[in-house]
């Protein structure tokens, strides 16, 4: 009974191998892409918290498709976005050494996680020509948007741009201001968003991998991997589907499109149903509503960065007829 008859491809993929549970509620950027370095410096990224979902009436603007000017409907994603404060910049030099430069002017809810230096801009300005690239660090504040958490999320943020003393003099105008999701994304923007996943907590390799169920009284087990190995050499590759955590991974998806960039005292959409939304409540302020679905549950930061995968060529702004509740 330790055979089989045909050969077949493996169950689940290994790509994400290993799936332990992430570190941090906070998912982590480690690539900015410097597209235009043409134009205007400008800051690559922002955050906001997952609302919940929705469908979204739009016009199809693709071209060359079969559903090319006609009413389509998707799901769309809510994320409230807050004001982004503009905490410090930093610079890595070629030794990797780091030079942070913060905010004077800090919110109460932040400067009690920062330890802001001295003349600290002065010695950035000395040292520019040794650093290799710069950053922001931006704070988002959850009890902005109605979350009781009280501790802010403080994380680095690219810049785009090929001039370092253009870089820094937007920095300067920059530091200690509160940057809106308008500000920086717009409408039919292609963005990546990274976050945490839903925990599934531990799972069996049937629903962790998708291995097929054994027949019926071929084994003790049913919903069990049916051969772990050889006998000889005795060991269990990292290969073979096991149990174990499921969900709770960093995750980033490539390429989601902005339909609605706006704020609730607009009224361009009535985004609020009655009563609120299931686990989150009422929207009071900036929010953005993404094509798709987005990694995370409720309340959870989703960071939003400007897609590295096939810059945009050109902006073409949706064409939102209505939001279904």
């Amino acid at each position: 009974m330790g055979h089989r008859k045909h050969s077949q491809p493996r169950r689940g993929s290994l790509a994400y191998l290993p799936h332990g549970r992430a570190r941090s509620m906070e998912a982590r950027i480690r690539t900015w892409i410097n597209n235009d370095i043409s134009n205007a410096p400008k800051i690559l990224g922002h955050a906001g918290f997952k609302v919940g979902c929705l469908q979204i009436a739009s016009v199809d603007d693709k071209e060359k498709t079969p559903n090319a000017g006609k009413q389509i409907i998707d799901i769309g994603t809510i994320l409230a976005t807050p004001p982004a404060v503009v905490v410090a910049a930093r610079g890595y030099s070629d030794e990797n050494k780091i030079y942070d430069v913060f905010a004077s002017n800090l919110p109460k809810e932040i400067i009690k996680y920062v330890k802001p230096k001295k003349n600290g801009i002065k010695i950035l300005e000395n040292k520019l020509s040794k650093i290799k690239r710069l950053f922001v660090i931006l704070a988002v504040i959850p009890s902005n948007v109605g979350l009781s958490q009280k501790k802010p999320y403080i994380f680095e943020v690219g810049i785009n741009g090929n001039d370092m003393k253009e870089q820094l003099e937007f920095i300067k105008k920059n530091l200690g201001k509160s940057l809106k999701i308008s500000d920086i994304f717009e409408a039919g923007t292609k963005i990546d968003v990274a976050a945490i996943t839903k925990g599934k907590g531990w799972e069996g390799p049937i629903t962790r991998w998708g291995v097929k169920r054994k027949q019926h009284k071929s084994r003790k087990s049913v919903r069990e991997v049916g051969s772990l190995g050889p006998i000889s050499p005795q060991n269990v590759m990292y290969t073979v589907p096991r149990a174990g955590q499921r969900g709770f991974h960093q995750r980033i998806e490539y390429n989601k499109r902005i339909m609605v960039v706006s704020n609730t005292t607009k009224n361009e959409f009535k985004i609020n149903p009655k009563g609120g939304f299931k686990h989150f409540g009422f929207i009071d302020g900036d929010y953005i509503i993404i094509r798709g679905s987005v990694p995370g549950s409720i309340k959870r930061l989703i960071k939003l960065r400007t897609s590295i995968r096939s810059p945009q060529k050109k902006l073409i702004k949706p064409n939102v007829i209505s939001i279904i509740r």
